[in-house]
């Protein structure tokens, strides 16, 4: 069974309203979700660090745009080939496995100036309260028997509207606007990390086993999970770093 499948097996579920049926590997799948998650936070950290405490690194990245944003652009093709490897058939688990590998390291580097910028101990701080609140989001999203699907359009359509607030404040460099920026991007990926775990929950429930299908969602589940905990430590960093 393919992803399209599976896709339109789960909108036959009366989903939301009623708990239904998980297939025998959706608990394994599971897991995957959340280790594969761990695996690409822990790349990410690694590589922050390793970059911040090598000048020679810093330099290249920060002071060589062609570098910076050659980084950047590589970071955005590989969410979408990793996206879109749900409909690639002939794309292998182990080369989208290895594209989040990859995309995690990446990241790590462009998140490397947090600890130049940011005090350990405030970094710290934010990674265990990023922590809690991440799980406890999560596990409303998996456990509520609330439908969170509608919320969707709204939180993506919110999203766009910060990217365009994050570009107009590079312009205004407003210290008010940029703690309003934190707080909206505080609360919008609380709301996404939700939705997101419903939606993986919902994706996974009927994978009927460990095909490399199945778990190419999970993977893909887990990259959302990844991108929802990184920016929402970010802007809570924003937030409770200011003094540090």
């Amino acid at each position: 069974m393919d992803y399209k499948e599976f896709e339109e097996s789960v909108k036959e579920q009366e989903y939301g309203t009623r708990e239904f049926a998980l297939s025998e590997a959706f608990p394994a799948l599971m897991r995957k979700v959340y280790l594969w998650m761990t695996f690409a936070l822990a790349i990410s950290g690694i590589v922050a660090y390793g970059v911040a405490t090598s000048p020679n690194l810093l330099y290249l990245i920060y002071s060589n745009k062609l570098v910076f944003w050659g980084i950047l652009i590589a970071e955005l093709v590989l969410v979408w080939k990793i996206s879109g490897s749900l409909w690639k058939e002939n794309r292998s688990l182990a080369a989208t496995t290895a594209m989040f590998t990859v995309f995690s390291a990446l990241n790590g580097a462009t998140l490397s100036y947090i600890f130049v910028i940011f005090a350990p101990t405030a970094i710290i701080k934010t990674f265990f309260i990023t922590a809690g609140t991440f799980a406890a989001t999560a596990a409303y999203g998996y456990f509520t028997k609330k439908n969170l699907a509608g919320l969707g359009s709204f939180l993506f359509m919110a999203l766009f509207g910060l990217i365009i607030a994050l570009a107009v404040n590079m312009f205004l460099k407003s210290a008010m606007f940029d703690l309003i920026i934190s707080l909206v991007g505080v609360a919008l990926f609380v709301g996404l990390t939700a939705w997101d775990s419903q939606n993986i929950k919902r994706q996974l429930a009927m994978a009927p086993d460990m095909s490399e299908a199945s778990q190419k969602i999970a993977l893909c589940g887990a990259l959302d999970l990844y991108l929802d905990f990184i920016n929402m430590f970010i802007y809570l960093l924003r937030l409770l770093g200011r003094n540090n």
